[in-house]
């Protein structure tokens, strides 16, 4: 074992240490397929617990990667160097709910449903909503900037940090942004570190900003013909004046996936499906309900499932909670790609990946946000074949490719981490990595923060 590590048993007590073969292997992985066994598993009790190991590290050029819940798509918290890892989870207080000031203050390690219940007790809202919320961290959201389906209104997760309490590489603890909703003192360091997926600083407390919490919504599931048509009646709806809370489309082998696993009474019939959800004060809720029912109509919706209560609404989004989990059980492996296309390319993109799929024989599984061009293209492989790997590299490389050409992203939530590291030469220029390398030197001049990753 390394030589360091008896000093380190030496600065914290024996719990928060953890050499177990079993803990090495848990916090070596997410949910991707990259598995490393760091050195050590260390667990915080306080930013002050994070702050002295970052420090000890720098000393003896340990590297450190910091992990939330591990429930990321590209091995992200994956420690390629090894070393030690930062698990959060015991860092887990909502510290403040403060109805007056608008915000709530938490430690990286809460459950970011807990808070959204927590918040919603008091009258107040927290927008933003990845699949994962019933289990993913506070700290793993800031560090990918996760998004989820209320994007399209609310905006995603930089929007709503206020301020942050960060550890330095060299241990030191910084605070940016702050409590008030407005803060022009200084550079925008708050949007630096949303984002920076743990290769800036560690994140050990977070103060959002928080909404009055909507007191009615309306949800509706409609089936069409083709994802295409799905994809054309999203800019119907936007172009009919309505800004929904959420609008989420999903192709034919997603729809025929969750029918043979969720059953076929929650799935909408057709090829496609179009999910719509809007909220607001009651009256104007059942009001706008009547005039974008008339919408989806027009656009070529079939049969249409409205659930104008909280049990109804919470039905439809099951389904869509479960297209994920019905796509793992066809037992096929999963490749999730979180592109994101300008909102004018959603027709285009699935049209794009209806070609991959006859291209390479692969089926192609597309659902996700298309109320902001964020789409979840997952090619579906069984690598048990000979011959698949090649052939699924070449259907990504035509995929990230074909984004880049329409100025999309490759990623909107999930990160670059060690899945699209192969592409991040395509999605940055020379002009722009430079950038990164520079802000990564100037706040890690050795490296240790998260190595291995795309800076």
């Amino acid at each position: 074992m390394n030589n360091w590590l008896p000093k380190l048993r030496r600065l914290f007590p024996a719990s928060q240490i953890s050499t177990q073969p079993e803990a090495l292997d848990t916090y070596g992985t997410d949910m991707w397929h990259a598995k490393k066994r760091p050195d050590v598993v260390f667990f915080p009790r306080k930013a002050q617990d994070v702050a002295k190991l970052l420090k000890f590290a720098s000393h003896h050029k340990i590297p450190v990667t910091a992990r939330g819940a591990g429930k990321g798509y590209v091995g992200g918290c994956v420690p390629e160097h090894a070393g030690i890892v930062v698990a959060l989870e015991k860092m887990n207080r909502i510290l403040e709910i403060n109805f007056a000031d608008g915000v709530a203050v938490v430690q990286p390690g809460v459950i970011t449903g807990d808070l959204q219940k927590a918040v919603e007790k008091v009258g107040l809202f927290y927008p933003p909503d990845p699949a994962s919320l019933k289990d993913c961290f506070m700290g793993g959201n800031v560090a990918t900037n996760a998004g989820g389906p209320r994007c399209v209104k609310y905006g995603v997760t930089r929007h709503y940090v206020l301020g942050l309490q960060v550890a330095l590489a060299n241990g030191q603890l910084v605070r940016v942004g702050g409590r008030t909703h407005k803060n022009k003192s200084g550079f925008d360091l708050v949007g630096m570190f949303v984002g920076s997926e743990g290769l800036l600083g560690i994140v050990t407390e977070i103060t959002v900003r928080l909404l009055p919490l909507p007191r009615s919504r309306a949800v509706f599931s409609a089936g069409f013909r083709t994802a295409a048509q799905a994809a054309a009646a999203v800019q119907n709806i936007l172009a009919s004046g309505f800004l929904p809370s959420a609008l989420e489309v999903a192709d034919k082998y997603t729809l025929q996936a969750a029918r043979k696993y969720l059953g076929g009474e929650l799935v909408p019939p057709g090829s496609a499906c179009l999910i719509v959800e809007i909220d607001g004060q009651p009256a104007s809720v059942r009001s706008e309900a009547k005039k974008l029912l008339s919408v989806i109509r027009r656009s070529g919706g079939l049969q249409i499932r409205s659930a104008l209560n909280e049990r109804d609404a919470e039905k439809i989004w099951d389904l869509r909670r479960g297209f994920s989990t019905s796509l793992k059980s066809t037992g096929l492996s999963k490749l999730n790609e979180d592109v994101t296309v300008p909102r004018g390319r959603l027709v285009d993109l699935f049209n794009f990946a209806g070609q991959l799929q006859k291209k390479y024989g692969l089926p192609v599984a597309s659902f996700g946000h298309a109320g902001d061009g964020n789409i979840h293209v997952n090619i579906m492989v069984d690598l048990t074949k000979p011959g698949v790997k090649p052939k699924m590299r070449r259907a990504l490389d035509d995929l990230f490719d074909q984004v880049l050409a329409w100025n999309g992203s490759i990623t909107g939530e999930h990160g670059i981490g060690l899945a699209k590291l192969r592409w991040w030469k395509k999605a940055a220029s020379p002009e722009l990595r430079a950038l990164h390398k520079t802000i990564k030197k100037a706040l890690d001049p050795e490296g240790l923060l998260n190595p291995g990753k795309f800076v």
